[in-house]
């Protein structure tokens, strides 16, 4: 099994890249899809969140209200570590499910925002780095995101630099042109980690 880390920076295209990976038949771990997942209605992870922080995080239809949630514990340092205590067991669970489900010679790619920031580099085999220009990823964030350029340059400069990101990276995808070019890189890159996965089985 050859694991993955695939990392860039908001806006650098990370989650294209991740499509692609798994339409040529990666197994994509995405913890924050899982996260929502172990919160759905009829989840224990949903009747834990409820009796921990009252009925008033519900919307009428059952489901999580993550803006009232969130509301509450980005602003209390206490409650949001009983949100994570909570959550992250379960996420951590369901993405080893995932993981031990898989075949022995799968390519496991993990899709992880802040690999960087959470010094997470050595947990993989592979780190893929997702890299576009600062204009580039500004572009975005504003024309398809509807953030303010003020907005859109905050959140990337809370995020590792390029050239952090860069320093980990066993591969690095410029994500700064078109689609066709995108889907090029991505295959030479699923080329190696085929060969990585066979050499490694």
């Amino acid at each position: 099994m050859l694991r993955v880390g695939l990392t860039g920076g908001i806006g650098a295209g990370k989650s294209e890249v991740s499509s692609l990976l798994r339409e040529r038949g990666a197994l994509v771990v995405d913890a924050d899809v899982i996260a929502r997942e172990v919160v759905e209605p009829g989840t224990p992870g949903l009747e834990a969140v409820v009796a921990e922080f009252g009925e008033e995080v519900l919307r009428p239809d059952g489901t999580l209200d993550r803006e009232r949630l969130g509301s509450i514990v980005f602003s209390d340092r206490d409650r949001l570590a009983a949100l994570n205590a909570i959550v992250h067991p379960l996420v951590g669970e369901r993405m080893r499910d995932l993981v031990d489900a898989a075949p022995h010679d799968a390519i496991v790619v993990y899709d992880v925002p802040l690999l960087v920031e959470n010094g997470l580099a050595d947990d993989y085999d592979v780190v893929v780095v997702v890299d576009a220009p600062v204009e580039v990823q500004l572009d975005r964030l504003t024309s398809r995101r509807g953030m303010s350029e003020e907005d859109a340059r905050a959140r990337i400069a809370a995020q590792a630099s390029r050239e952090e990101r860069r320093a980990v990276a066993t591969h690095v995808i410029d994500n700064s042109g078109s689609l066709d070019d995108l889907k090029a890189q991505v295959d030479a890159l699923w080329e190696d980690l085929t060969r990585r996965a066979g050499s490694a089985g």
